[in-house]
């Protein structure tokens, strides 16, 4: 997986400041919803603590990768939830400061292990979810956790990863992405619809197909499955949007200017102590301003 934009429970000490060098959907979308985010994660590289509620994510998306491993006949719901202790092992291996979600190692250890068997089991809910949602014996992905990347015609790097790719024996490609929340109202369905318009404009720029459907899998709540059916015109539209959004990144990487905006995820910020918007300091600015002055007429 991919430890940038994919990995919630990546927590190296904070390396050495870079400039961007091209846009993932998170990464876009943290830009939209507050440059000064996008700023500290993207070009002051801060670390971020790993949540439970993250880090179950990944290991439920770990779940549904590896169970298309076995034969369609043996995709079963006893198999994946097989999966889940195994896979949780293999993150903690690689990751182990994992073990911190469920309390320091040696002190009330049997409540550590109760809090583990209880996110374990809501973990087991997500993934009984997505067999009420869809039928993995019927499913045949060509591609999980693909890597994506593709350069504009501008120079704009576009990259990413998608859950599973489905290709229907007409042709017809399909995109589809898990999410272990639940899915947004109407007002908010476009914005998160936008992530797979991005996927899919990598596709078509980097294949020439413009994928059949984007699907979302949203296996919080009662469940849900999001489908829309792009056409060029989409894909263009969403083209224009990347690079003027492209334009005002690399405005702000020269001046240094990245505002904090106030939204309905700031509850859920790791970097308050940095935003002015709650009393933080705003470290200061890691890259060399380069203000492009007008040309004299």
């Amino acid at each position: 997986m991919q430890q940038t934009d994919r990995d919630p429970a990546a927590t190296a000490q904070p390396r050495p400041a870079t400039a961007p060098t091209g846009l993932s959907p998170s990464r876009a979308g943290d830009f939209m919803t507050c440059p000064l985010l996008y700023r500290l994660r993207v070009i002051d590289r801060l670390p971020e603590p790993p949540s439970p509620a993250a880090t179950r994510g990944t290991l439920v998306h770990a779940v549904l990768e590896r169970l298309f491993d076995s034969p369609a006949g043996e995709r079963t719901p006893e198999l994946a939830r097989d999966l889940l202790r195994p896979q949780w092992d293999r993150l903690l291996a690689e990751r182990p400061q994992l073990a911190e979600l469920f309390g320091v190692p040696g002190q009330d250890e049997d409540a550590a292990a109760a809090a583990l068997t209880r996110w374990l089991g809501d973990a087991e809910k997500l993934v009984d979810q997505w067999f009420r949602l869809e039928d993995p014996t019927r499913l045949h992905p060509v591609e999980r956790e693909l890597y994506v990347e593709t350069a504009l015609d501008s120079g704009l790097l576009l990259r990413g990863y998608i859950d599973r790719v489905d290709v229907a024996p007409t042709g017809e490609v399909r995109l589809v992405d898990y999410k272990t929340g639940r899915a947004p109202s109407r007002d908010f369905e476009g914005k998160a619809m936008f992530q797979m318009k991005f996927y899919a404009l990598v596709v078509w720029r980097w294949k020439g197909v413009v994928p059949k459907r984007l699907q979302l899998v949203y296996l919080g709540g009662g469940g849900d499955v999001v489908s829309y059916d792009p056409d060029e015109a989409d894909l263009l539209s969403v083209e224009r949007k990347l690079l003027a959004l492209w334009e005002t990144i690399t405005h702000a990487v020269a001046t240094g200017e990245f505002p904090a905006t106030r939204n309905r995820l700031c509850d859920w910020c790791d970097h308050k102590a940095s935003c002015p918007e709650f009393g933080g300091t705003t470290p200061p600015y890691p890259l060399p301003v380069r203000i492009t002055l007008p040309e004299q007429s």
